[in-house]
């Protein structure tokens, strides 16, 4: 056998692998190398749209606590004004029920004086009538015993 003739039948049949390799195995090989380097890229993509959109989710999570905070910290400070202005309002109505109580006790005090005076006047009246039956020893009937009560009651 001839070396040379071996040789450029090998280089033929290398050249017609090659030709045949480039023609048939290398496009759908290319072509499926493209797809999956073009799945990468999109799941590349998709991950830092994801990583934005979960930066962007975090910040309005972040701002609506806050806001949230800010509400309840809001509600809190209107509760204790008005809890605040309801003891005030309630420390004014027992100060006025309170002032209206001893307005009621002076006038039946008032009213319980007055009584009393009048009462002693009239025993004051009858010790006096009967003082002077007993020092003028007659006796004073019913109508000039009115008479002399009410011209002492109008004396005292």
């Amino acid at each position: 056998m001839n070396l040379n003739l071996t040789l450029v039948g090998q280089a033929i049949a290398f050249a017609f692998f090659v030709w045949f390799c480039m023609k048939f195995i290398w496009p759908p090989v290319m072509q499926a190398l493209q797809e999956r380097q073009k799945k990468i890229a999109d799941g590349l993509d998709a991950a830092s749209r994801a990583a934005r959109d979960l930066e962007v989710a975090e910040k309005e999570a972040d701002e609506t606590l806050r806001k949230s905070k800010q509400e309840a910290a809001e509600i809190l400070e209107q509760a204790q004004k008005q809890a605040n202005q309801k003891l005030e309002q309630a420390r004014e109505d027992a100060r006025l029920e309170g002032e209206r109580m001893i307005a009621k006790a002076k006038s039946e005090i008032e009213q319980e004086v007055a009584r009393a005076k009048e009462d002693l006047r009239a025993q004051v009246s009858r010790l006096a009538v009967l003082g002077a039956e007993r020092i003028l020893e007659s006796s004073i009937d019913e109508k000039q015993h009115a008479a002399i009560v009410d011209k002492l009651a109008k004396e005292l």
